[in-house]
């Protein structure tokens, strides 16, 4: 029953990827890379400039799915009850208190995107990492529970005044980081710009088949794929091998052009990093039809589940997204796969 499962969950996922590849034009690593990490129940960082269709991406993806979205922006003077409450003056002129977007959708919540976080103060990172982690949240003298949630949050990599970096260990948390960049193609580009389809993002979240899977039994299906997809203990040696290479990439002969790299990682991926990744490379295979990891299915979300990880000394850290992807491809090439 279990492979007949997998073969109909992987349908359906690929309907999903579809779907929002027919309104997200130009986007389909990141769609793929944003299917694996739903299946494997994952929060996400996303990377890319503003108007890439980040927003419309997260909503296209919660139509096809079901369950809640909710969306809140990163300011400086957002605090960490913003996300629990909202209190206003109704017309009676009295005070009103109305759930705030954390609580708005309870235990139906699909979806939490954090836009900006880095202009949100680390208090409201702390609230946000901690529901995270554990999917509770104490708020009215009762326990809220998010089963189904995924965060995803990006961050103002422009701006740097009035800005607060989240952590290393904060950014651990997120399985992954997913750089959503404009299109190469010169005619996707002239669709994006001129057909005015592409104009409305309501209208085209509206194009989504919706329900094409069932956000509560999301879990359930991570579950069973993650223990049906095996990984061969020789390619668990060779995962191992790559986070050595890279907790000391200088003994491994792992260069990076114009860097010593016996000084440039102070810190590499966690063992919490490594899961992570297995857990996204198991999905990356079932995705592709095989029922056993291969080193190509570490290699396709290599860079977005460690690349966020690598701690770099401060004069490094300005040049952080060419060296960590410079660093993590010679890491491939250095390590031999099975």
């Amino acid at each position: 029953m279990t492979d007949t499962q997998l073969a109909d969950w992987r349908q359906h996922a690929l309907a999903l990827e579809s779907e929002i590849n027919n309104v997200v034009v130009g986007q389909k690593r990141p769609v793929r890379l944003i299917t694996t990490a739903i299946f494997a129940r994952g929060h996400v960082l996303l990377e890319g400039d503003v108007g890439v269709g980040k927003t419309t991406l997260l909503r296209a993806f919660t139509r096809g799915i079901g369950g809640g979205y909710q969306r809140i922006e990163g300011t400086i003077d957002l605090m960490p009850n913003d996300l629990v409450y909202h209190t206003y003056l109704g017309e009676d002129g009295r005070p009103h208190v109305d759930a705030g977007p954390l609580l708005r959708c309870g235990q139906d919540l699909a979806v939490f995107f954090f836009n900006e976080i880095n202009r949100a103060r680390p208090q409201v990172h702390s609230l946000l990492l901690r529901v995270m982690a554990e999917r509770t949240l104490s708020a009215f003298n009762r326990e809220h529970e998010f089963p189904h949630m995924l965060v995803f949050a990006d961050r103002n990599q422009v701006e740097k005044e009035e800005t607060f970096d989240i952590p290393s260990a904060a950014r651990d948390r997120f399985m992954m980081e997913i750089p959503i960049a404009v299109p190469a193609d010169a005619d996707i580009m002239e669709s994006l710009v001129f057909d005015t389809r592409y104009h409305n993002a309501d209208t085209l979240v509206e194009r989504v088949k919706p329900d094409v899977l069932h956000f509560d039994q999301l879990n359930k299906m991570a579950v069973v794929l993650q223990d049906h997809i095996q990984a061969s203990p020789t390619l668990r040696r060779y995962a191992l091998d790559l986070w050595q290479a890279l907790k000391a990439p200088h003994h491994f002969g792992i260069k990076v052009d114009g860097i010593d790299t016996s000084r440039l990682v102070l810190a590499g991926a966690s063992p919490r990093g490594m899961s992570m990744m297995l857990r996204a490379a198991r999905v990356n295979a079932w995705l592709n039809g095989r029922e056993a990891v291969l080193p190509e299915d570490i290699h396709a979300v290599f860079h977005e589940t460690i690349a966020h990880r690598l701690v770099f000394g401060p004069v490094y850290e300005m040049r952080r997204t060419e060296i960590a992807r410079e660093l993590l491809t010679n890491t491939i090439s250095a390590v031999a796969a099975p």
